[in-house]
């Protein structure tokens, strides 16, 4: 029997409670029922009525399951919950002999639970271990013969099975069950439904279909430039409808999976220009995404995961300094609020000082070091420490863990004192549900560690797509933004499908990988072979077209450098303009902004003079100065600097400070080339260089405490001594020389400033004259010095202040078989490899007249955005926000010069 719309209604509306009951395929598609069902009620002027009955088909079995369960007198098998099945599927993997292969066991477990279901729901699982197939296929069969043997030996039923079990207790005569039972839209009927409701006629229920109603309308066809902008037509379509008076507005995005955060922003942009202007008020938009994000995505659990990682975190797995940044910055630790300022200038303290990886007690000994108290959040992570400290060790069972996870969340004060919004408050519920969940898996897996327990727990939050519901007044969304497949069944006053590309519609055969391709094609399943899934997506697209009067259909024609071509079940629909909707695009706040401009034109390149001959950093001035005048005035008058992110290890400075205070140690004890083949000769060079290095990790170690422990530091040691060694073989090479300066201090004057520097080495050269050298190991050309804007300068400003007489500036590049001389030289020969200048003098007269001209330039106030090269200048400077030259500029990817020079 089929039952339209309105006599379904009716049909609910004259039924007493439980009598007649309405399963649909998704919980979607329920509630737009149910909410069409209370629009019709009120629209007959009724204030109260019996709420309809009306659920999806897998929440009715659990119901019928539940009813049996708790009336029936004969034992039941217990139902598990999908967690359960999850732990199951994932046992039986691990043990088996294709675990090892495996990059993901909890994946692979899914995907073999999605085909469980999928050869029970087409009546096939009987046939799994005899149809040829794979590997893939031989180990599902495996996988599956083990999954099933547990289940009946734990006398448990699962979602898979409940079908059947269900229609032998109507046959049976069950205590409870509807008079009529109506299936809603369902355009597939797999064998395992059909079958379902057989057993219901059998059992003296009465069964109908209904589904929609379906309109008459004339679909349009509109190209768009590109993805980004079909989106934003389909937003300012769906806000200029709403403001038409439409109540039901429905946007199908073909990926959305892939594109739900770019849906997000753009609907907001379109629907409240300001949403995320600073200090714009939180409101509700008229739009929701079908979609929810990964629970463990959304603040409030990324927190709660956070401090259980910390208070578990070892020395063998310790916590990422970029997470444990969130979560001291978190505003759901107790004392956020009181201590937001002083917080967020403790995450900069620890930038400078942490490791890049913690433990908590390495945290809480950096926040008792560190220069900034925060002492309310300093005694919540003490109390987590004490707590973990004294309860963490052993094997738990899973309702135990649960135990120890609230008594750590609640010794950080979790979400006290605060009160929590409305999104946050179901966000928090959901992570209550999720621990009843996991605390259920006891009996189904073994008793665990806290890694693997946390592991659990992070990974079912990760699995679990959750959105907040609205309440209150206007909570029923007019804006639906839907995926292909929650689009069926459902109707509309105004629909737009977007996407519909031939490359993404209609959709390729998508076989499960687990069950033989044959044995799914000869059971019909459609995504299986390419005629069914094509019949398939001509009946979606058909229910499109009927779900609402007005049926836009878009698609864009470029992306990126591709051209793009509308998919064929939409091809033969004569392509509209965006003019022909009569829709006009919602202008944006950069757009009101730039037209209604009136613009004033202000010199802001340059600052007022330097008031003082001795600023503070030294020949860094002329070194940022020449990268870029903006970045001087920042650094230097401005004291501006970026925040800092912790780097395994040492980072490059700290790399190019342990090398320059090795050579500085090394040629103090050897103090000339002589010096150097008499400690060979000795055989106390060795000695020596292990001198230096420790002397310089000891130094690194005091600057930057905390950063290098000793396992660490005896590492760096024994590098920087082949480094020594290596570098010390090409100067014995050299003719003969003295080192007569080694980190000398001076006071240089150039173009009105004068400067503090530090010479890293000069050499007196048995030719005569002196040779500059700094050592580096990083990317240096010394043609970069014949620039109007030296790179690098300190050398040349060295040899233009230096009262000796300098015949030559070089680098040392110090790296693992690269090692030589790169530099300019007065005279032949004075240094390996280092080729004489064309013209000494005049290179000296260019070197003072270009540093003069920065030092002028610095000291008059140019503060100019001028980066030299401006992509390459730009991209470690961490000023960007500052003097937003992205605006100008794209970004590239460059390596890092660990020379890490020092004034």
């Amino acid at each position: 029997m089929i039952l339209a719309k309105e006599e379904l209604f009716a049909k609910l509306a004259e039924s007493a409670p439980g009598l007649t009951t309405v399963v649909t395929p998704n919980l979607r598609l329920a509630q737009e029922l149910a909410r069409e069902f209370d629009s019709a009620q009120l629209a007959r002027g009724l204030t109260v009525w019996n709420a309809p009955d009306i659920l999806p088909f897998g929440a009715f079995l659990v119901r019928a399951y539940e009813d049996e369960f708790y009336t029936g007198t004969a034992r039941m098998p217990m139902l598990l919950s999908p967690l359960q099945e999850q732990s199951l599927w994932q046992q039986a993997v691990e043990a088996s002999e294709w675990s090892a292969g495996l990059l993901s066991p909890a994946q692979t477990a899914a995907a073999a639970r999605d085909a469980w279901n999928k050869a029970h729901e087409w009546r096939i699982e009987g046939a799994l271990q005899s149809w040829p197939g794979s590997e893939d296929t031989q180990a599902f069969s495996q996988w599956s013969r083990v999954y099933s043997k547990r289940t009946v030996e734990g006398g448990w039923i699962d979602s898979a099975r409940l079908a059947g079990t269900v229609a032998d207790w109507l046959k049976d005569g069950a205590s409870k069950r509807p008079s009529t039972l109506v299936t809603y839209a369902f355009d597939i009927m797999p064998p395992q439904l059909r079958d379902f409701m057989a057993a219901c006629r059998s059992a003296g229920v009465d069964v109908v279909t209904c589904g929609p109603t379906g309109v008459a309308s004339t679909p349009s066809r509109i190209a768009c430039k590109s993805p980004a902008d079909e989106l934003e037509c389909a937003a300012n379509w769906a806000r200029a409808r709403l403001e038409a008076g439409a109540g039901r507005i429905g946007v199908v995005v073909a990926d959305l999976a892939l594109r739900r955060n770019e849906v997000q922003r753009v609907f907001s942009r379109v629907m409240q220009p300001g949403y995320n202007l600073p200090g714009s008020h939180k409101q509700a938009l008229p739009f929701n995404i079908s979609l929810g994000a990964p629970l463990a995505d959304h603040p409030l659990v990324d927190a709660a995961l956070a401090v259980l990682e910390l208070a578990g975190a070892t020395a063998a797995n310790e916590m990422d300094f970029a997470r444990l940044s969130r979560m001291v910055r978190s505003p759901f630790i107790k004392g956020a609020e009181a201590e937001m300022a002083t917080r967020a200038r403790l995450d900069s303290a620890l930038r400078e000082s942490a490791h890049a990886r913690l433990t908590l007690p390495r945290l809480l000994a950096s926040i008792s070091m560190s220069r900034v108290s925060c002492p309310l959040l300093a005694h919540q992570l003490g109390a987590v420490f004490e707590y973990a400290k004294h309860n963490t060790p052993g094997l738990k069972a899973p309702h135990e863990w649960v135990r120890h996870f609230s008594a750590l969340l609640s010794a950080a004060g979790f979400a006290a004192g605060r009160t929590l919004d409305s999104e946050e408050f179901q966000t928090r519920a959901k992570s209550h549900d999720l621990l009843a969940q996991f605390a259920a898996l006891d009996g189904v897996v073994p008793k665990m560690g806290f890694g693997t327990a946390l592991a659990h727990f992070r990974r079912l939050c990760a699995d679990t797509l959750f959105q907040p519901a609205r309440f209150g007044k206007g909570s029923e969304t007019p804006i639906q933004v839907l995926g292909v497949l929650e689009s069926a069944g459902l109707e509309f006053d105004h629909l737009w499908v977007s996407g519909l590309t031939d490359e993404a519609w209609p959709l390729a055969q998508r076989p499960n990988p687990f069950i033989p391709a044959a044995l799914q094609r000869k059971a019909g399943i459609p995504e299986a072979s390419a005629e069914t899934a094509l019949e398939l997506d001509r009946r979606i697209t058909a229910h499109w077209f009927a779900a609402a009067r007005e049926v836009v259909v878009s698609h864009p024609q470029r992306e990126n450098d591709r051209d793009l071509a509308p998919s064929p079940l939409i091809a033969s629909i004569n392509a509209t303009g965006w003019d022909a909707l009569g829709v006009t695009r919602v202008e944006s706040y950069r757009d009101r902004l730039h037209a209604e401009r009136s613009l004033e034109t202000i010199a802001d390149g340059w600052a007022p003079a330097l008031v003082t001959k001795t600023p503070r950093g030294g020949t860094r001035i002329l070194v940022d100065q020449a990268a870029c005048p903006f970045r001087a005035f920042a650094k230097h008058r401005l004291s501006a600097r970026p925040l800092e992110t912790p780097a395994p290890g040492l980072d490059a400075a700290a790399r190019g400070q342990l090398l320059h205070s090795l050579f500085a140690g090394v040629w103090g004890a050897l103090r000339s080339q002589a010096g150097l083949e008499q400690a060979l000769s000795e055989g106390t060079l060795d000695s020596v260089i292990e001198t230096a290095a420790r002397a310089a990790v000891a130094r690194v170690r005091e600057d930057r405490p905390g950063r290098v422990e000793q396992r660490f530091a005896e590492l760096e040691c024994e590098r920087l001594a082949r480094l020594a060694r290596e570098w010390l073989e090409l100067e014995r090479g050299r003719t003969p020389f003295e080192v007569v300066a080694r980190e000398e201090k001076r006071q240089l004057e150039i173009g009105g400033l004068s400067l503090s520097g530090r010479i890293d080495r000069m050499d007196r050269l048995e030719q005569g004259g002196y040779a500059l050298i700094d050592y580096k190991t990083g990317r240096a050309s010394p043609n970069e010095w014949l620039d109007a804007r030296p790179d690098d300068p300190q050398l040349p400003l060295y040899a233009i202040s230096a009262s000796e007489d300098i015949s030559a500036v070089v680098f040392a590049k110090v790296r693992p078989r690269e090692m030589r001389f790169m530099g300019l030289s007065r005279d032949a020969n004075a240094l390996p490899k280092v080729k004489p200048a064309q013209a000494w003098d005049g290179l000296l007269r260019h070197w003072e007249d270009a540093l003069a001209e920065l030092g002028e330039e610095f000291a008059s106030g140019d503060a100019r955005v001028d980066p030299k090269r401006p992509l390459k200048t730009c991209e470690h400077c961490g000023l960007q926000p500052l003097c937003r030259v992205y605006e100008r500029y794209g970004v590239l990817e460059e390596g890092a010069d660990e020379s890490g020079d020092a004034e």
